[in-house]
């Protein structure tokens, strides 16, 4: 049985805790992507804004959908942005939006947060509610091919959430030609 198929009340707090856990986390990461002065901070939170979305697709069963949000936006295009805002220079003139001590604390226990839950869902079995019966990837494959299933949902249930998520590196893409196109006011 699906996740969302199921009746109000029985999916388990281990699922609950971190579906609201991680979306709150992106909300938070989207907050402070558009509000950090150095570009460089602000493409880092827009890449942990990117992994909570990713973590949100796999709670819903959308596996493949979090990978490929971790592969193709996480990853490449991050890597595209990064090299703009480096080409462009853009990262100058703004040292100290994550240099402080306070932030360096808050990373340490982000990152003391991350390998708990690591140890957790390692440590932890999956509801019985959460898994698909013995086989049953092979039987839909076998059904309707190897593309439908991956294609289906991405296209079905979670296309508002694909395409918010392309909506969100068009606005990453614009500030960063705003950025770069700013003059210095020094520069006569």
């Amino acid at each position: 049985m699906h996740p969302l198929d199921m009746p109000h009340g029985t999916l388990s707090m281990w699922y609950i805790f971190h579906f609201y856990l991680f979306g709150a986390l992106a909300i938070v990461s989207a907050i402070l992507f558009v509000t950090r002065k150095s570009p460089v901070a602000a493409a880092l939170w827009l890449v942990s804004t990117m992994f909570c979305l990713a973590v949100l697709y796999i709670l819903l069963d959308a596996q493949f959908i979090g990978a490929i949000q971790v592969l193709v936006y996480a990853g490449a295009i991050m890597v595209v942005f990064l090299f703009v805002i480096m080409l462009l220079n853009l990262g100058q003139g703004v040292r100290n939006d994550a240099r402080g001590i306070g932030w360096k604390l808050v990373a340490g226990a982000v990152g003391l947060a991350l390998l708990a839950q690591v140890f957790a869902v390692t440590r932890g079995h999956t509801p019985a509610t959460l898994t698909l019966p013995q086989g049953f990837a092979a039987l839909q494959v076998a059904q309707t091919g190897a593309i439908a299933p991956i294609a289906a949902p991405l296209f079905h249930q979670y296309l508002l959430a694909f395409e918010v998520t392309s909506i969100l590196l068009l606005a990453a893409i614009v500030g960063a030609v705003v950025l770069g196109k700013q003059r210095d006011p020094n520069a006569g």
